[in-house]
């Protein structure tokens, strides 16, 4: 009866990581949203979605951090508590980016609106599938899957990049739209720091599904 009872609370556990995922999800859409169609509106609810985010990562850590102590747990049902505890992390910070993009944002809905050489529409779009389909591979237990995200990252490193440099190709022609270029290039910059948590999300699913820590392997490859 004790193995049945922890086996419930780690489904608990799994089914409040996805509770928090789906929050982080909505504040990457919002905030978005909020950029291309000069909302406060959406601000306002991306920063109402971030005190939930924080009050979910709270309270699932303290459930995680509750099941270490107690049950003491072995093998790969450790490795999964452990690992849900680093997603919470990356999960809150996935709300903190898309914080940042609002408050940008905010700062902007005063200036004139001007096409800018950047497609935030892709890079969102970009960044939302790494985040679906590392949880998918959460879901499912597939290290294959979250694998699969890891390659997506080069895509997102790749749009940021060229972001950047025709954003600021297009400073040094339009000065007097400084301001809002500026602004696109930290946004840009969010959402490529969004993908990179989604790229950890991945490499925590492989590390409780293998036992393999591959962020090394992936920095050596980098270096």
């Amino acid at each position: 009866m004790p193995r049945i009872h922890f086996q419930q609370q780690l489904a608990e556990l799994k089914d409040k990581i996805l509770g928090m995922a789906a929050l982080s999800q909505q504040a990457l859409d919002a905030c978005i949203d909020a950029y291309l169609q000069r909302d406060a509106g959406l601000c306002q609810f991306v920063r109402e979605n971030e005190k939930a985010i924080n009050s979910a990562q709270r309270e699932l850590d303290e459930m995680a951090y509750d099941l270490l102590a107690k049950e003491q747990p072995m093998a790969i049902d450790l490795r999964f508590i452990l690992a849900v505890i680093k997603i919470n992390g990356d999960l809150e910070r996935i709300g903190d980016q898309a914080m940042s993009i609002a408050s940008r944002t905010l700062d902007l809905i005063e200036c004139d609106p001007i096409d800018l050489p950047i497609d935030f529409e892709e890079m969102r779009s970009c960044a939302a599938r790494m985040i679906r389909t590392a949880l998918q591979s959460l879901l499912d237990a597939d290290a294959h899957v979250a694998e699969s995200v890891l390659a997506m990252d080069d895509e997102i490193d790749r749009m940021n990049r060229i972001a950047h440099e025709e954003l600021t190709r297009f400073i040094q022609k339009n000065s007097e739209c400084s301001q809002q270029a500026l602004q696109a290039i930290i946004i840009s910059r969010n959402l490529e720091r969004i993908a990179d948590h989604a790229t950890n999300i991945a490499m925590d699913v492989i590390f409780w599904v293998r036992g393999a820590d591959v962020r090394h392997q992936l920095n050596a490859a980098v270096d």
